[in-house]
């Protein structure tokens, strides 16, 4: 179906509802059945050719945030906002996935014109899993941050506590890369942006909704905590209004010395799946 202008793919399943746009490769929406919304989706989000949505799982591709080098726009990467082509819709009873590409013939970047293909495969079954796997298609090196940017919905963020980074190193992007360890379960206070150093599974525990939210990553080196809090929060056109307090972003990431690089030819796949327990 379409929104606005952007065509919407709706699942349900025997253990699910989700969505996903073509334009981004976007997983919207995800929720076992009968159990409240896992993905934030922002009331303010505008669902608009060549925009970014404020919702579910972004993807964040070739560069991370305003990325490493001056000159790179829009922040995340170009691929986020570009439309996708829906190569196959694979149904069972129990699960549903989706298989989206892009390449560098489709869409490509005056600021960063390198020679690529990308999938993204989204499963949306009992858990949710996106994969993005890049493949250098040209004949030199190819370098490149990404992120799988999940929004996950929270009762209250003030109230949520996140384990599985505790002792884990990270760049505080609110202190302009300070680097810090997390001390114990991290507690959400303030504006957070923490790129971490980790490869295991972090869980964020949601005493409002009573539940946990399992986030395992692959082929990632990076996991980013990441709330704006009431000041920046309040001042982001795309989020409704007091919205800030229901989402956590946690990203499966490959971030600054992290980045990606590719020999011509090869491949490299980040992963991303989400479960939930009750608490």
């Amino acid at each position: 179906m379409s929104e606005g202008a952007i065509t919407r793919h709706d699942v349900v399943t025997s253990t699910c509802t989700g969505s996903i746009t073509d334009q981004g490769a976007q997983v919207i929406s995800w929720a076992p059945q009968g159990a409240a919304p896992v993905l934030y989706v922002s009331s303010a989000s505008r669902f608009q050719r060549g925009a970014s949505i404020r919702a579910g799982a972004p993807i964040c591709w070739p560069w991370f945030g305003p990325g490493r080098f001056p000159g790179l726009t829009p922040a995340h990467g170009f691929v986020r906002a570009a439309p996708w082509e829906l190569v196959s819709i694979e149904e069972t009873a129990a699960k549903v996935t989706t298989r989206h590409r892009l390449d560098s013939s489709m869409v490509t970047s005056a600021v960063w014109p390198h020679e690529y293909a990308a999938e993204v495969v989204a499963s949306f079954g009992a858990e949710l899993s996106i994969a993005l796997t890049v493949t250098n298609t040209g004949s030199e090196d190819l370098d490149y941050e990404e992120a799988i940017h999940t929004y996950l919905a929270v009762g209250d963020v003030s109230e949520v506590l996140v384990a599985g980074l505790e002792g884990a190193p990270y760049i505080d992007k609110t202190t302009g890369g300070t680097r810090r360890v997390i001390d114990g379960l991290l507690a959400v206070t303030g504006e957070t942006d923490a790129v971490c150093e980790t490869t295991g599974p972090i869980t964020v525990i949601d005493p409002v909704l009573r539940r946990r939210l399992v986030v395992t990553l692959e082929g990632a080196q990076n996991a980013v905590v990441w709330n704006p809090w009431k000041t920046k929060g309040d001042a982001i056109a795309d989020v409704g209004d007091g919205e800030w307090r229901t989402f956590l972003c946690i990203e499966g990431a490959n971030a600054f010395e992290n980045a990606v690089r590719l020999a011509p030819g090869a491949s490299h796949t980040l992963a991303y799946t989400v479960a939930v327990e009750p608490l």
